[in-house]
């Protein structure tokens, strides 16, 4: 399945954001100035709202463009499966071979590090390894500074880019969050931000039923799915091979975008 070249698509303009930043709160001020802090005040508030309630949204792109589902109506979809690599990953490798299905990887750099042989194994197999960052920071990603955001992006990109033997393309942020000064490092490193369409919230929840549940409410031709492995309460492996299933039964096939 073939993808326009404008899916993989690094930013070019990581200060973008600063520019509507700096006119909003010049409009904010001619306001205040001219109708007072009645209207000024709420004026205000809304403006940092603008500016805050986009780096929780994963799909949002204030801070940095994201491919949220592929182009096309075919009946395919991206798999991702995140915060590898695990003792699941082996059970996963055999699972997506027998359902003949293709993945993108997207690894946790000191993971990777520490188990070199599964990364290896993900790209012997024909499957994509993808960047997670370095620690999967999960409580505070989101208010990183330039330079830890940096760090964790460029220490993952070279650990990941060693153990694979090419460096990855795409980038997927902790629980989807982003900041301002999310964009550089994606910049400089040549990073596409990946979504997602549909998830199970299969991290936190080992119910197989209700985690199918939830992805069959997003699944459609184009969907991008969130899968996880290494998760705590033991059933990622048993989630995945029930996703495969899904996919199989309802004539879907999984690709990795171009």
């Amino acid at each position: 399945m073939s993808h326009p070249a404008t899916l993989h698509r690094a930013p070019d303009r990581p200060y973008a954001w600063l520019a509507w930043l700096v006119a909003s709160q010049l409009a904010v001020a001619v306001l205040w100035l001219a109708a007072g802090w009645r209207w000024g005040l709420p004026a205000l508030l809304l403006s940092h709202a603008a500016f805050i309630v986009p780096v929780f949204l994963p799909r949002a792109t204030l801070y940095a463009p994201a491919v949220s589902r592929l182009p096309g109506d075919e009946r395919a979809v991206w798999l991702t499966i995140d915060d590898g690599p695990s003792d699941d990953t082996p059970a996963m490798l055999e699972a997506l071979d027998r359902h003949g299905m293709r993945a993108t990887f997207f690894l946790v750099g000191e993971r990777a590090r520490a188990r070199p042989e599964l990364v290896q194994e993900i790209v012997r197999r024909g499957h994509e390894v993808a960047n997670h960052t370095w620690s999967h920071p999960q409580a505070r990603f989101w208010a990183l500074g330039p330079r830890a955001m940096a760090d964790e992006l460029e220490r993952a990109q070279a650990a990941l880019t060693e153990l694979a033997g090419r460096p990855p393309r795409w980038f997927r942020a902790v629980a989807g969050h982003t900041n301002p000064f999310i964009a550089a490092p994606l910049c400089r490193l040549g990073l596409s931000r990946a979504a997602w369409s549909a998830r199970g919230f299969d991290a936190v929840d080992g119910d197989v039923v209700r985690v199918l549940q939830r992805i069959q409410r997003g699944l459609a031709p184009g969907a991008i799915i969130l899968l996880h492995e290494g998760a705590p309460h033991g059933k990622s492996v048993e989630i995945l091979e029930a996703a495969l299933c899904l996919l199989r039964e309802q004539g879907y096939a999984s690709v990795i975008p171009d």
